[in-house]
């Protein structure tokens, strides 16, 4: 369906009171449960097999290996979508923890093949527009804790071309950065927020090697990672003692996710992993992280009064969304100890 004749179907939709697309799993009566019971039942019904059979079935790529769970180490997966439109791999589930990964998955020296050729150019225009509202949405619900970044270390992890670094600079923080593409890097330095920005690993740049970060950020990385146990626990390392670690990225318990199932647009071509609370819970509990206190995220348009919701509809998308977290991003804090939400006045 063409832009502009999907615009007018949802002018039409929203004369006639029916919420925005996203929104209607969350709005419409009913429509929730029924998605529930109808994920249930898939999950209840898909077979489980070894990942190695799994592969051989599917076939490896060249920058591609058959993996099991990177959060739990089962090598046994229940296959759930196969490819669909741009994303040319498999999704599974891990059938210990619940995982959702990319099956077969990348090699980890092969993951910057996924960002060669002008990955920049998508970090820029709209998205970029899109972003600095996200950023303050996302700042905010955690509040107090974010609010200044006066004598505050702050290190963005796959910083892309800055945009964050510098929406950081601008609230007070001493902002670093580090990122796997060359181009968003020099596109980073451009900005003042961004002029402490390299490209690699943190163990790789000896400014960053040596920590003492009050903040590390993740924005719309932690799906990308083939090894995340290892980089968090690295990153904690690069946190002091009453540091945090701030994560947004795509839920795997998304109800919207449970409604398009294949379709859903967070299994974009580069996303490895995808967590739901109870597996990013685990995942920074073995990094070694004290605590973790997450926040429900109702989208953007509803934060910002821009819905085009009736009132019965958004209460009942606040509703579902709370119920379990379902938003379709996850955003969280964890925090290097444990007493780190009561210093903040921040309830879990």
């Amino acid at each position: 369906m063409g832009r502009l004749k999907k615009r007018a179907y949802e002018l039409v939709f929203r004369r006639l009171g029916v919420p925005p697309g996203t929104m209607r799993p969350y709005a419409l009566p009913g429509a929730a449960g029924l998605y529930e019971w109808r994920w249930r039942r898939m999950l209840e019904r898909a077979p489980v097999i070894d990942v190695d059979e799994h592969a051989a079935r599917t076939g490896v790529a060249e920058n591609e290996e058959a993996t099991g769970c990177s959060l739990c180490g089962h090598r046994r997966a229940q296959p759930l979508f196969p490819p669909a439109g741009a994303r040319t791999y498999h999704v599974v589930r891990c059938p210990s923890c619940g995982l959702l990964y990319r099956s077969p998955g990348i090699r980890p020296e092969r993951l910057g093949d996924l960002y060669a050729g002008g990955y920049s150019k998508f970090l820029t225009g709209a998205y970029a527009r899109r972003r600095r509202q996200r950023y303050a949405l996302v700042l905010d619900a955690f509040a107090p804790l974010f609010a200044d970044g006066r004598r505050r270390r702050l290190l963005d992890f796959g910083c892309g071309t800055g945009l964050f670094l510098q929406f950081a600079h601008e609230r007070g923080f001493e902002c670093s950065g580090v990122d796997l593409a060359p181009d968003s890097v020099a596109k980073a330095r451009e900005v003042p927020g961004g002029r402490d920005a390299f490209v690699g690993s943190p163990r790789e740049v000896p400014e960053i090697a040596a920590g003492g970060f009050d903040v590390v950020t993740m924005w719309s990385v932690l799906a990308h990672l083939p090894e995340p146990v290892e980089d968090l626990t690295m990153l904690r390392g690069l946190l002091t003692s009453d540091g945090v670690l701030l994560v947004l990225t795509v839920n795997a318990n998304s109800l919207l996710l449970k409604a398009q199932r294949g379709r859903w647009g967070g299994f974009t071509p580069n996303h490895l992993k995808v967590y739901s609370p109870a597996t990013l819970e685990a995942l920074v509990r073995r990094a070694g992280f004290g605590a973790l206190v997450m926040r429900p995220m109702y989208g953007d348009a509803v934060e910002t009064g821009r819905a085009h919701l009736r009132a019965g509809q958004e209460r009942r998308l606040r509703r579902v969304t709370d119920r379990g977290n379902q938003g379709n991003m996850l955003r969280a804090v964890a925090f290097a100890s444990p007493e780190g939400p009561r210093r903040w006045g921040l309830s879990p």
